[in-house]
């Protein structure tokens, strides 16, 4: 029976206050706020004698799916296990909430369900909401010391709970912490993107919120190399003085060493130092009773075990008066030959004079024709003879004076290495092969054979054999020019000298270009290098650099030069323009490398003659705009290809408008791969190279059509990257409209052949099947004439009939005229006495 009235009420009885009126209720964590909820009927209503009605009083929240109180009369209250212990009803139907949490925080209802009225006096079902306010709590935070390792990442965590929700300062020494490429807060979250030593120090997160502030403090501290802050300075003294070299370095760790090295040794491995140097705690050198000995270059180097060390260096300069070193006790001249009597000096300050004595008396040079004392000190003699011979000693003098006289040296004559084998003059050999180019001397003592070439040292490899040869195998281009091979022994050295010419290359680089120029144009001369043994021809290039206000493209211009000539008169430029020239030399086996480029500039009219009235205002002629190339140079191999890497070029007075990529394959000639590479570009993924290949890669400034000199070359290989596609082989080198042409011709050729065998193996097959016909006696293949018969055997023709008459093995058919039949019967009584042709 209460069952139904509950479900009664419930039904017909919710009644709700306010509606819709919606009220805050604001408190602390910790405390306690009271929900109201009023049982009080309105003034105007009517007065019972039950001014509070048996009444069902629930408090709801929202997002649980039970109410967190439900109040029945005098019943004890029922509450949510979240709540227990914690809320209670006030006031009548009020809540109240003690110990308060953040997770309180919500949307609360009022619902009061009167069971004995039948009217809805009462308004009820306030929806309420409980504001809970919060200072600041850490729920994460970075340990208060911290160390990492110069040049690594770091990341800073730092997080709080409270309401409203905290914000998240850091601050590096009391000063807040601004975004930037190396530093950035996210969600509170301080990341480094590489930690220097300028990273240390004391970091402080900040949060906080209208409630409150918290603060906690983190010490980082950056491991790495020591850093020097006192250097070591150039110093110059006096022999005997004490030498003091201070060198401070502070890192951290703290533990440091230092060390003091000499001309790339450690002091304390210098067998004139060790016994006399020290090295302080704060890394001062110390050096006393300096020697002359003591000169030159220290180089601290502290160090804690962490990453590379620093160092920095200074120049000691021991002052002392003039001394000779250690003199040989023999010295030899060569007979006949030029041949020097060294004096080995220290001097500092610089040596003034060097007496010497020959014999015990003074040297006359004027007694002994083509002697002479040269700069430092040493005696020359032109041609070494018996006059030379003796007992020498000299003395040396600067502004300190002297230290004394030199131990004598005994100068005698012997002869100097000579050939026994000597290469010829010229070698001419193909490309590819091998080339022993002999060499062999006598002497006393043995003489060492070596070989050297004239100019750039070859890329290509070449060996010295055990008897003094010299061998060049396989032979390839470079190997050409000029070698010498040198005898030495403790006497004198003596060479003799061959020149290679390498045949079957393309030809070698034009030189010595020069370029003299009138107003409207320009004598361009070269001396030719060799020609690989073919016949060369060479082509002018030229390239105009014009104002930037120029319209059009002015690209590298080529004139060919008459064959066998190596010079050529360029006409038709602009006066007072700027031109570029360079010279390619071709064979029939391929061109060879360009030239360097010459850069000049034609004349202007009021240069070539005083009293030439000028039409425009004239014009100064200023000195060539250069270009510099771009520096460091660099090359990486990636996973898409070889990228390259450069800087600008500094201190560019013209405009850059772009650079150009050259490239040579195997040491071969240079060739354009790329001539517009845009000049904001720093790194550049290299196209148009063969895999398995070798490359030389170099770039070039451009400011329009004006181009600097080459940067430093890179060195590449292609091995193994498969991105690049395999070389060709021979065909990469045929033209390819003549590759057109041939494999045309080829593929005609192959046409009319197979036309001709197929004509003639039916004309074969129809004569073999004729002299089948005639062997079996069957000839004729029917009536060409009439068609009246299509498979006849054997045909007939009679020369006294008017038409031709066909006969297959019986009487004719019916249809014909009457005589035919006649002429069979008659026919078969005169067989072989009828003339017949036969067809």
């Amino acid at each position: 029976m209460k069952r139904r009235f509950c479900c009664k009420a419930v039904l017909s009885s919710v009644l709700r206050t306010s509606h819709g009126v919606e009220a805050v209720v604001r408190a602390r964590v910790g405390g306690t706020a009271e929900l109201s909820c009023s049982l009080t009927p309105p003034s105007t209503g009517a007065i019972t004698p039950n001014l509070f009605p048996l009444h069902v009083v629930e408090w709801v929240r929202l997002g649980y799916n039970v109410p967190i109180l439900i109040k029945f009369g005098v019943y004890a209250p029922r509450v949510h296990p979240n709540y227990k212990g914690r809320v209670s009803l006030t006031r009548g139907a009020s809540l109240l909430v003690e110990g308060l949490s953040l997770e309180d925080e919500g949307w609360f209802e009022c619902r009061i369900l009167l069971l004995d009225r039948t009217t809805d006096e009462f308004r009820n079902g306030t929806w309420t909401f409980l504001s809970i306010t919060a200072p600041p709590v850490f729920i994460k935070t970075p340990p208060t010391f911290v160390e990492v390792l110069q040049g690594d990442s770091l990341a800073l965590s730092c997080g709080a709970h409270g309401n409203p929700r905290p914000t998240v300062i850091w601050h590096k020494d009391e000063t807040p912490i601004e975004k930037h490429e190396k530093m950035a807060v996210l969600n509170g979250t301080l990341s480094l993107a590489t930690v220097t030593r300028e990273t240390s120090g004391m970091y402080k997160c900040q949060v906080s919120n209208s409630e409150g502030n918290l603060t906690h403090t983190t010490q980082l501290q950056v491991k790495g190399p020591p850093l020097i802050i006192i250097a070591p300075e150039d110093t110059t003294l006096n022999i005997s003085q004490d030498a003091v070299l201070q060198c401070q370095a502070e890192a951290y760790p703290s533990n440091l060493t230092y060390e003091w090295w000499k001309q790339g040794q450690n002091v304390y491995h210098i067998e004139y130092l060790k016994t006399r140097v020290k090295i302080l705690v704060d890394g001062t050198l110390l050096i006393p009773s300096l020697v002359p000995e003591d000169t030159g270059n220290y180089t601290c180097i502290p160090t804690n075990g962490l990453m590379t060390s620093p160092s920095a260096s200074a120049h000691l300069k021991v002052q002392h008066p003039a001394r000779v070193g250690r003199m040989p006790r023999e010295t030899y001249l060569p007979t006949g030959m030029g041949g020097v009597i060294f004096c080995p000096v220290q001097a500092e300050p610089p040596m003034i004079f060097v007496n010497w004595t020959k014999d015990g008396n003074n040297l006359n040079l004027d007694n002994f024709p083509g002697w002479l004392v040269n700069a430092e000190g040493s005696v020359f003699i032109a041609t070494a003879n018996d006059n030379a011979v003796g007992m020498y000693t000299c003395t040396a003098y600067n502004s300190y004076g002297t230290m004394g006289q030199s131990e004598p040296t005994k100068v005698m004559l012997q002869d100097p290495p000579s050939f026994s084998v000597s290469p010829r003059a010229e070698y001419l050999q193909e490309v590819g092969g091998e080339l022993v180019i002999p060499c062999e001397a006598d002497g006393d003592p043995s003489p060492n054979i070596t070989w050297s070439k004239v100019g750039p040292i070859p890329r290509s490899p070449y060996t010295v054999l055990s008897n003094g040869s010299l061998l060049l195998k396989p032979l390839s281009k470079d190997h050409q020019g000029g070698w010498e091979c040198l005898a030495t022994n403790r006497v004198a050295t003596v060479g003799t000298a061959t020149v290679v010419l390498v045949l079957g290359t393309s030809p070698h680089a034009a030189s010595s270009v020069s370029v003299s120029t009138g107003m409207n144009q320009a004598n361009v001369s070269w001396e030719p290098g060799f020609d690989g043994g073919y016949t060369q021809k060479f082509t002018v290039w030229l390239v105009t650099h014009l104002n930037q206000t120029s319209r059009g493209k002015h690209e590298w211009g080529s004139i060919s030069v008459p064959t066998s000539k190596s010079h050529l008169l360029v006409t038709g430029l602009l006066a007072g323009t700027s031109y570029q020239f360079s010279v390619l030399s071709q064979n029939k086996l391929g061109s060879g490398p360009f030239s360097e480029i010459t850069s000049v500039r034609t004349m202007i009219l009021s240069c070539l003659t005083s009293t030439a009235l000028p039409t425009y205002p004239p014009t100064v002629v200023t000195s060539l705009p250069t270009l510099n190339p771009p520096l460091f140079l660099s090359a990486n191999r990636t996973a898409l290809g070889i990228v390259l890497q450069w800087y600008p070029p500094e201190s560019q007075a013209t405009l850059l408008t772009g650079y150009v990529l050259q490239a040579r394959r195997d040491r071969g000639q240079w060739v354009i791969l790329n001539s517009a590479v845009k000049t904001n570009q720093s790194e550049l993924l290299v196209q148009g190279l063969l895999r398995d290949c070798s490359y030389d890669l170099r770039l070039m400034s451009r400011s329009n059509k004006l181009l600097s000199e080459p940067s430093e070359s890179v060195n590449v290989d292609t091995t193994g990257m498969e991105m690049y596609p395999v070389r060709t082989g021979f065909l990469e080198f045929v033209p390819e409209p003549l590759l057109a042409g041939v494999l045309g011709g080829v593929c005609f050729l192959f046409v009319a052949i197979i036309l001709s065998l197929v004509t003639a193996c039916v004309m074969s097959h129809r004569r073999a099947h004729r002299r089948r016909k005639r062997r079996d006696g069957k000839d004729c293949l029917g009536d060409r004439h009439t068609g009246l018969c299509q498979e006849l055997q054997c045909c007939w023709v009679f020369h006294t009939l008017q038409f031709p008459v066909c006969i297959k093995n019986g009487p004719p058919p019916k249809g014909h005229p009457a005589n035919l039949t006649q002429l069979w019967e008659a026919l078969k009584s005169t067989w072989a006495s009828v003339p017949v042709k036969r067809f």
